[in-house]
C-alpha cells in the first residue's frame, strides 16, 4: 500500500476553481494525458457515478473505473470551507487500486488550497514491486496534475495543446 498528500494553492476564489475543476469540459485542459472521461451510469460528479476514464501517456494507455464514492456536502456550493470528493479507480488489468480524497478550501481572499490525498493499493508482484520501488513517480504525477490544473485555472494554459 502506498499513501501520500499533496496540495497547490491557487491564486483564485473558492468557487471559481470549484467550478473550473468540476466542470467535465474542462478536463481535457489541465488533466495530462486525459483522452476519454465519460459516465457508464449516473451524472458526473454525483454519487455513485461510475464513469470509464483514458489516459494516454506516451506510447502507455490507461484505462480506469472511477466511481465517485462519497462527496461532502451533497452540493458543492454549499459548504463555506471545503469539499471531500472520493474516487476508487481499479484499473483495469493492470492490478491497481486507488482512493482519491479531494479538499478544495477557501484559503483567503481571492486564494485556494486544494489537497489531495491518495491510497494505492497493488495486486501482483509485478505491481507492488512498482509500488515499492517508485513511490516518488506517483507522487511526482499527483503533483504534475496539480500544477496543470494551477496553469490553467490562472494563466489558461492547455496542456491538450503541447506534448504529453
Amino acid at each position: 500500500m502506498l499513501k501520500y498528500t499533496v496540495s497547490i494553492e491557487i491564486a483564485l476564489p473558492r468557487q471559481e476553481v470549484v467550478d473550473l475543476i468540476s466542470d467535465p469540459a474542462q478536463m481535457p485542459r489541465w488533466l495530462r494525458g486525459l483522452i476519454l472521461h465519460e459516465p457508464v451510469n449516473g451524472v458526473h460528479g454525483q454519487i455513485g457515478t461510475t464513469s470509464r476514464v483514458v489516459f494516454q501517456m506516451g506510447k502507455q494507455r490507461m484505462e480506469a473505473t472511477e466511481t465517485v464514492t462519497r462527496l461532502d456536502p451533497a452540493d458543492l456550493h454549499a459548504i463555506p470551507r471545503s469539499v471531500v470528493v472520493h474516487y476508487d479507480r481499479e484499473i483495469v488489468g493492470g492490478g491497481m487500486w486507488q482512493a482519491q480524497r479531494d479538499r478544495i478550501i477557501d484559503a483567503g481572499p481571492n486564494r485556494t488550497r486544494w489537497e489531495s490525498e491518495s491510497e494505492f493499493r497493488f495486486d501482483g508482484l509485478p505491481m507492488r514491486l512498482m509500488g515499492r520501488l517508485m513511490p516518488g513517480t506517483f507522487r511526482k504525477q499527483s503533483r504534475q496534475h496539480m500544477q496543470d490544473f494551477k496553469a490553467f485555472a490562472e494563466d489558461g494554459t492547455d496542456v491538450s495543446q503541447g506534448a504529453n
